[in-house]
């Protein structure tokens, strides 16, 4: 029988979401939207239901497939829909639009992608299409006539669904740009509206600077283009002051970050782990090994820090050297084994996650033997494995194919029944740990904290503990997680915002001595600013800052207003 906990996470950089995302109150906002003519959409099978005569109040079901990229884009569409004043509702049947996020990593997940268009216009609903897929081949049949809004265009969707509820087509795909230089997309001070409101997806950069042979992504998202380190700052301190106590760094290779900047990853994690508050975590995304060798020393002691989770998702691919020639993956076996090395000992305990695709078209029995050699010897607690799509358009699915379907199957069994053969935490029975407990398990009856490796730990379902650090003790491990029972007080566990105000002072609560806080107002908003010797960045507005610094205007208007009477 599977544990509680064996569903909780599939692949942490490839997640499916078909949650809702659920409207927060503090985005009230309206938004100016220029109307332009536009194509009208392919007809549905049945005839559209009526919408409400007020526009801006539709009800919109927005569904996410893919990488923890593709969820914060996602995330922040639904925060501008949400600040128009849209209704954000997670029955797909009572929606009056429906807005699909798609990744085209792999072929199951376009099918869905695809039904799923099928089913809207069976219900004759209205669909705007979004994420790599329709970014990737606009041309597509099944997306003609349909609504688009590429990777880099998210900050118009509000224009997109207005023009689609009129009926008309709108397709919006180019690249951002500045200087000559690809920006990394739309602005980082977009609204959101989180799946967690515990955790903040940060997109660092978008694009990569591989050429993959099996990879259709680089298609969608393209060559590298990295956000300003300060916008990056300026929205984690953001998101900490909104309650967020785990931040997550993504893109389609963290590693990369920067190099078009003439900056790099660890000055930039150097600066986030400085503004990080007390029981707060980060979390660093995928990278490749050719881009993570070059820092091992500076990421060793960043993974080292209290409140920097010590996991690196770094995908392999192949254990073969002439598998992964094929694939361009501009490294070697021995570079990987490079890198886990050095990490497990630099940094105890620490969790390396890895992918493995099998049946690669060049991957003969041999290759995957190698494959198996190396899964074998590290026993990866997180381990991805990936059958081979061929993705239209992209070198490897013109390879000639060494095995066939069937034998792919088998090498994909194989790999899963080593990974299932060993226990992962079965040693760390007893132990006393920190976890930071953050979601909800699946069978809705456990919390799923984190401890300092990233490791699952399930505790007990009690609200004094969500969103809390707490001390635990190991009692029961499964393949994917550990069971804890709490060893503190739950009334002694209180949440303190990372941002407070004390007699009309702001005060941020970080472990920066350097960060000196003040605010300003522009056009009726607070904007808090944080100075350092080397620069400033701002906080966007905090609605009690706002009604803070109103009072205190307030009142000294009045005693003015005394003085000048009285005298």
């Amino acid at each position: 029988m599977p544990g509680v906990c064996d569903e909780i996470i599939d692949d942490i950089e490839d997640l499916i979401s078909a949650q809702d995302i659920t409207p927060k109150e503090r985005y009230s906002s309206r938004r100016t939207v220029t109307y332009r003519a536009k194509k009208r959409q392919e007809d549905n099978d049945v005839e559209p239901e009526n919408l409400p005569e007020i526009p801006g109040t539709a009800r919109v079901f927005v569904k996410t497939w893919g990488c923890t990229h593709n969820s914060s884009d996602s995330e922040y569409m639904a925060g501008q829909l949400a600040a128009y004043g849209y209704n954000l509702i997670d029955i797909k049947e009572d929606a009056h639009l429906w807005l699909l996020n798609s990744c085209t990593v792999k072929n199951p997940a376009e099918d869905h992608f695809r039904n799923e268009i099928s089913d809207a216009k069976r219900l004759g609903k209205r669909v705007v299409l979004a994420g790599c897929v329709p970014q990737g081949a606009p041309k597509a049949d099944y997306l003609r006539g349909l609504s688009v809004i590429g990777v880099q265009q998210i900050d118009r969707v509000v224009e997109v669904v207005e023009e689609t509820l009129k009926g008309n087509s709108v397709r919006f795909l180019g690249q951002k740009k500045a200087s000559g230089r690809k920006l990394g997309g739309a602005s980082l001070e977009l609204p959101k509206v989180r799946r967690n409101d515990l955790i903040e997806i940060i997109a660092i950069n978008t694009g990569c600077l591989n050429q993959c042979t099996y990879c259709k992504t680089k298609h969608a998202r393209g060559d590298l283009g990295s956000y300003p380190p300060d916008e990056i700052v300026a929205r984690a301190l953001q998101s900490f002051s909104e309650g967020v106590k785990e931040i997550w760094l993504t893109s389609e290779d963290t590693g990369t970050y920067g190099r078009d900047l003439g900056t790099s990853l660890p000055e930039l994690l150097w600066r986030l782990v400085n503004i990080i508050p007390d029981g707060c975590m980060l979390r660093i995304g995928m990278t490749n090994p050719p881009y993570i060798l070059e820092h091992l020393e500076e990421m060793a002691k960043i993974l080292s820090h209290p409140r920097v989770y010590s996991f690196l998702h770094v995908p392999v691919q192949s254990g073969s050297d002439a598998v992964l020639t094929d694939m361009k993956r501009e490294y070697c076996r021995k570079d990987f084994e490079n890198v886990v090395d050095f990490l497990k000992e630099r940094v105890p305990g620490v969790t390396i996650a890895t992918d493995i695709i099998c049946g690669f078209p060049s991957e003969t029995e041999a290759d995957f033997e190698e494959s198996i050699d190396l899964c074998a010897k590290y026993k990866f607690p997180s381990l991805f494995i990936n059958q081979f799509y061929p993705r239209p358009g992209t070198p490897a699915a013109k390879m000639p194919r060494v095995a066939t379907t069937q034998e792919v199957k088998k090498r994909t069994k194989k790999l899963s029944e080593l990974f299932q053969s060993y226990e992962p935490y079965g040693h760390k029975l007893g132990e006393i740990q920190d976890v930071l407990v953050t979601e909800l398990s699946h069978d809705k009856k456990h919390y799923v904290g984190h401890n300092k490796f990233y490791e699952q730990v399930l505790v007990p379902q009690d609200p004094k503990m969500f969103g809390q650090m707490i001390r635990v003790k190991i009692i029961g491990t499964q393949k994917h997680c550990m069971i804890a029972e709490p060893l503190e007080s739950l009334d002694k566990v209180q949440s303190e915002p990372a941002v407070t105000v004390v007699n009309n002072t702001v005060r941020l609560r970080t472990n920066d001595s350097t960060l000196r806080p003040k605010f300003s107002m522009t056009e009726g908003n607070i904007s808090v600013q944080t100075e350092r010797i080397n620069g400033s960045f701002k906080l966007i507005v905090l609605p009690l800052l706002f009604l803070g610094l109103t009072l205190i205007i307030r009142v000294v208007w009045v005693l003015m207003s005394r003085s000048s009477v009285t005298s």
